[in-house]
């Protein structure tokens, strides 16, 4: 019996999974959705959004960091949220989470945002995300308009810090920006925030 090794990226999210089902267990989910609301209207009147812009985001699963307060206070300050469904071939088109009945608006919905909201495993100083594997996001992103920022929500503790070893990175890897967790922004100097 042939034995495949595990691949840098396939063993790292596998240890990266087991921590954040222990960093999750010990979170207030309840709390970290409102933080994570405040969070993200804060960081959207730093990027000088309003009423009609265009905020990517998603809706979280369990372990995930909470996304329900955060759409509700983005729809109620008056932006316009699209949310990801996955297709087959694991791309992401997308619909408006005010609508959701609405037609699907396309792979290309991508390039209408102002601000991506992503999720994500964690982050590295460089801007390295790691996801889930199926590399969703690294197909989606490059139809985004030129300097839209890129911001990968998490939990406090999942950064993975200059002192650790960084997070495998390939050709195709879209960088982000910044990493937004109950606990505020952290800007990685990538890009101009604001």
């Amino acid at each position: 019996m042939h034995v495949v090794a595990p691949t840098p990226k396939s063993q790292r999210r596998r240890e990266l999974r087991a921590r954040r089902r222990e960093i999750a267990a010990g979170r207030d989910v309840a709390a970290d959705d409102t933080a994570l609301a405040r969070e993200a209207l804060a960081l959207v009147g730093r990027l000088g959004l309003g009423p009609g812009s265009v905020v990517l985001c998603y809706e979280s699963i369990a372990g995930e960091p909470p996304t329900a307060a955060v759409n509700a206070a983005l729809t109620g300050a008056g932006l316009r949220v699209l949310v990801p469904d996955t297709l087959a071939d694991l791309d992401l088109d997308w619909h408006d989470l005010a609508d959701p009945a609405a037609t699907r608006l396309g792979l290309d919905a991508v390039g209408l945002a102002d601000l991506v909201l992503s999720p994500g495993l964690a982050v590295d100083t460089t801007g390295t995300r790691l996801g889930q594997g199926g590399g969703c996001y690294d197909k989606a992103l490059p139809r985004r308009r030129p300097g839209v920022p890129v911001v990968t929500m998490l939990h406090p503790g999942e950064v993975v810090g200059a002192d650790e070893e960084p997070l495998p990175r390939e050709a195709f890897d879209q960088p982000v920006d910044a990493v937004l967790t109950a606990d505020g922004l952290t800007d990685l100097g990538l890009s101009d925030l604001g």
